[in-house]
């Protein structure tokens, strides 16, 4: 039996449509929700990765045009981030395959 949606449907405001769906989805079908197996190792596992992932145990020195540190700084605040997160993140991805140069 399904459940009546306990949010407003057209005064909450989301993030995106698939911020929306997961909402629904959790709110009205809990059929399609499954317990995990093991959740405690699985947790423990996932937050293990991630620290191995996101750890910055390394520095790193460089000189750059002036223009280019300032157009860096000016997209990482428009994301939201400091520029040295932004430059570091570029560095992963380019790093892990994710972005090509050439």
């Amino acid at each position: 039996m399904k459940k009546k949606s306990k949010l407003p449907p057209k005064t909450t405001k989301f993030f995106d449509d698939e911020e929306r769906r997961l909402i629904e989805s959790i709110e009205n079908s809990y059929e399609e929700w499954v317990e995990v197996p093991n959740m405690k190792k699985k947790l423990e596992a996932a937050r293990r990765i991630a620290r191995n992932t996101l750890a910055k145990n390394a520095r790193v020195n460089i000189r750059m045009n002036q223009n280019d540190l300032r157009g860096l700084k000016a997209k990482a605040a428009a994301e939201g981030m400091p520029y040295q997160t932004l430059l570091s993140c570029l560095v992963h991805k380019y790093v892990s395959g994710q972005v090509k140069l050439f």
